[in-house]
């Protein structure tokens, strides 16, 4: 049998980000490994003092179109994809003269940075679609049995150990294509999506989604001990999606749920606000002249359910609402920082997750997965745009005071679960009704909720199919009501605020959450 032995094993390195690569190509050096490289990979190796044979030489023929051709050539392709146990592969191989590949070190041109800088051009961004780099990834991940693929630079070290103890096994192999076939489909999901956006800029749901996800954390159960969870990110995106975690224990399923919510429904405030949230919904929410009065104003509105809760703040946490916050059992505090005084007093409450997350309002796409199919659906944007529409439609006009908790109330009832209705005042919410399967039992609970306050004003997600629902308010000490509109009943609904003097508002824009 033609036998493809030789002298040297050979490692082909061509990298675009080059951190770690001078250590590791030295010592494969050192392990016996001869090195060929291109372009920037050769000078790097070059300038490091490494031996390193640049690849035109092993293919005779020189890089063509701009570096656009370089490895394409059986002389690399042949080398990586031959199968060690075929005959007739190792004729082959014999026969054209070509020698085996045993590491191939790659990883791709940065496309998805290129896109992500503010005014590139489409031919830029076409440049950095890499097209020698993916496939001598796929062929050297495909011939893993007998060759090593490295993606990731933080694999460096652990194939360089492997190497050179002897202990580069298939199992790692496999392992290590797992992760060249993953980074080439995510790179390949970044190009789709680019292009789908350049075909159609203005759909607001993409034809296609291509959404690359890797395991970020496991999690401890999920909603029920019973039940597995773990938390995913897509993989061109930060870890933990750019949240810096601070102190605490790990976060679970649940926390993660609520956490989402406490910080979007933060997140519609400008001045200082708080937001405490209990099973994904806001249990008291308050705004201030300092961030310390909004949270007095928060707990105020629900102390009982505030226990347990997450808390969201859209100003840094003083040493002064850390002490508040010492007080009682949280499960989460969200905010875009913590004075060092804060953290040394909130270091006690050792369980207690602190979340460092940028607090501005962001838009994206949300996805939620069901029995038909993955649900895609825009972010529903702030409010602001709502208030452009409004329209009073009582006889009477709201008090000063009154579009004050309109427009405050507004914002907090948006992230109430649906049904949803809110009472509240100008700085505070006194009740919130969520959830229930008809809309003048969520008044009824909110009023309720909010006795010995009295309720100024009140929100409804949605319109009032029925009168029912302002009698209740009505009877509650409710003054102003804002809604969207547009039930058979306006009319109706509209009568019976005037009836008992209230000041009606419509924005005509609904806001369910489900």
């Amino acid at each position: 049998m033609p036998s493809t032995e030789r002298v040297q094993p050979r490692a082909l390195l061509s990298v675009s980000d080059k951190q770690g690569l001078a250590p590791l190509a030295a010592r494969l050096a050192a392990a016996g490994y001869q090195l060929v490289s291109t372009g920037g990979t050769f000078k790097a190796l070059q300038a490091a003092g490494i031996p390193v044979t640049y690849v035109s030489e092993i293919t005779g023929f020189p890089e063509i179109l701009g570096g656009r051709v370089k490895t394409l050539h059986p002389a690399v392709h042949g080398g990586i994809l031959f199968r060690r146990d075929l005959v007739e592969h190792v004729e082959q191989l014999v026969q054209n003269g070509i020698v085996p590949v045993d590491v191939v070190v790659v990883n791709l041109y940065p496309f998805a940075a290129t896109i992500a800088t503010p005014g590139v051009t489409e031919p830029e961004a076409i440049e950095q679609i890499d097209i020698g780099g993916p496939a001598m990834l796929r062929a050297a991940a495909k011939n893993f049995r007998d060759v090593t693929v490295v993606v990731r630079p933080t694999d460096y070290e652990r194939v360089a150990d492997a190497i050179e103890k002897g202990a580069n096994t298939v199992e790692l192999r496999r392992e290590l294509a797992l992760e060249a076939f993953a980074h080439t489909a995510a790179y390949d999901s970044a190009i789709a999506t680019y292009l789908g956006g350049q075909c159609a800029p203005e759909a607001l749901i993409p034809q296609r989604l291509f959404v690359p996800l890797e395991q970020d954390a496991a999690l401890r159960y999920g909603e029920n001990p019973h039940q597995a969870a773990a938390l995913f990110r897509a993989t061109s995106a930060p870890a933990f999606g750019g949240t810096r975690f601070v102190q605490g224990k790990e976060l679970s399923y649940n926390n993660l749920l609520d956490a989402d919510a406490a910080l979007e429904a933060v997140r519609e405030h400008d001045e200082p606000a708080v937001v405490i949230v209990k099973h994904t919904n806001p249990c008291g929410v308050g705004r201030g002249a300092t961030i310390e009065e909004a949270y007095e104003r928060a707990l105020a509105a629900d102390p009982v359910s505030a226990f347990g809760g997450i808390v969201a703040v859209n100003r840094e946490v003083s040493p002064a609402l850390a002490k508040r916050l010492a007080e009682l059992f949280l499960e989460v505090v969200i905010a875009p920082s913590f004075a060092a005084e804060a953290l040394e007093t909130l270091a006690a409450k050792k369980a207690l997750r602190l979340l460092v997350v940028d607090t501005a309002p962001q838009n994206q796409l949300r996805l939620r997965t069901t029995a038909f199919g993955t649900l895609a659906q825009t972010l529903d944007p702030r409010v602001d745009a709502d208030f452009e529409q409004w329209e009073v439609v009582s006889n009477r006009q709201p008090t000063d005071d009154e579009v004050t908790a309109l427009r405050f109330l507004w914002r907090v009832c948006k992230h109430v679960k649906s049904n949803a209705i809110v009472v509240g005042g100008p700085t505070a919410t006194a009740g919130v009704g969520a959830g229930q399967m008809s809309r003048v039992e969520s008044v009824r609970i909110a009023i309720s909720k909010a006795a010995g306050q009295q309720p100024l004003a009140l929100a409804s997600d949605a319109f009032f199919p029925f009168r029912d629902g302002v009698d209740v308010a009505a009877a509650g000490g409710v003054t102003a009501i804002i809604q969207p509109g547009g039930s058979k009943r306006d009319q109706e609904v509209i009568d019976a605020a005037n009836e008992h003097g209230l000041a009606m508002v419509l924005v005509g824009r609904r806001h369910f959450r489900h």
